[in-house]
């Protein structure tokens, strides 16, 4: 698929916005109205390394999807990169890209594609996934918008089996 991307402007610092996307556990804060079954997995959920798995798509191709933190250039830039569909066998990319806007606002666009090598994966996409898409992440920008300028704590997700209680010290322990 084509890559489809959305922009929106927020007022707020870039190093903010930049640090509310790179955790991976406030994802479902702006992205629940397209993606479903959202699970971290791996700890910690932000950084290089951190991934997520959930649901998406339309809904006559809907597909598990995984998405990893693969490159950071703090505060500029996150790429994430992944696997979709039977057998993970669709490559999925989204690029995030912060730059400063005017006074204390950051201009934010995020470009998402997808690399089906298989026919039938080609042929799904082509009934209508790139639209869907097009408009699930402009819808999503619009959400981050309104919760990064509101300024309330987002619930974030947890990774389970994770402790809730930090592990003491072996000197502490009795």
């Amino acid at each position: 698929m084509l890559p489809v991307s959305a922009e929106t402007t927020i007022d707020a610092p870039r190093e903010e916005v930049f640090a509310f996307l790179v955790e991976l556990a406030n994802r479902p804060s702006f992205t629940d109205h397209f993606i479903s079954s959202y699970h971290l997995e791996r700890i910690p959920s932000a950084g290089v390394g951190a991934a997520a798995r959930f649901r998406t798509g339309p809904r006559l191709s809907r597909v598990w999807m995984e998405s990893v933190v693969d490159e950071l250039d703090p505060p500029h830039r996150i790429v994430e990169r992944g696997h979709a569909g039977r057998l993970d066998r669709i490559p999925v990319v989204a690029a995030w890209e912060l730059v400063p806007g005017a006074g204390s606002t950051t201009d934010v666009s995020v470009a998402f594609w997808t690399e089906p090598t298989h026919h039938l994966d080609r042929m799904r996409e082509r009934l209508g996934a790139r639209g869907w898409y097009h408009r699930r992440w402009g819808r999503a920008l619009r959400r981050l918008k309104q919760v990064l300028e509101a300024g309330e704590p987002v619930k974030q997700l947890a990774v389970a089996g994770e402790d809730r209680v930090p592990s003491l010290p072996s000197a502490v322990r009795h």
